[in-house]
């Protein structure tokens, strides 16, 4: 009997979205494509220019983040201790145009790298909460 027998019906199949996920490699591919996303599609031309030229750094601690706030390893933690994340945006405006570019572009890489549908839509509304609280210009 497999994880997701196990489970009542109605509760999630895993005990975290990290596990529900596939684990770091998964998420490490998540934000891979959401930053390729971010440099390929026009669509994102306003969330692309508020990452500055260079996304190695952001990449890196993106996946760091995902992967303790989705119930893994804590290695953003780790490294700088709590994420404080509107603080440490406050640098970078952000309206409502890159909240939902944001939003749009980590759904379509979820989408885009087989993110179970169930698991996306809870990602989605979770997403939407922190990236709309990070919003520190009116548009």
């Amino acid at each position: 009997m497999n994880q997701i027998e196990k489970k009542p019906p109605g509760e999630p199949p895993f005990d975290t979205p990290f596990a529900w996920m596939g684990g770091e490699e998964k998420i490490k591919a998540l934000v891979e494509r959401f930053y390729d996303l971010m440099d390929l599609e026009p669509g994102y031309a306003a969330l692309r220019a508020a990452h500055g030229p260079e996304l190695a750094h952001a990449r890196e601690r993106l996946n760091w983040f995902l992967c303790g706030w989705m119930g893994g390893p804590q290695h953003y933690t780790e490294r700088f201790g709590h994420p404080r994340l509107r603080m440490r945006h406050m640098p970078f405006a952000i309206g409502i145009t890159e909240r939902d570019q944001w939003l749009a572009c980590m759904n379509q890489a979820m989408q885009e790298t087989g993110v179970d549908d169930a698991l996306r839509e809870r990602l989605d509304k979770s997403f939407f909460q922190t990236a709309d609280w990070m919003r520190n210009k009116g548009v």
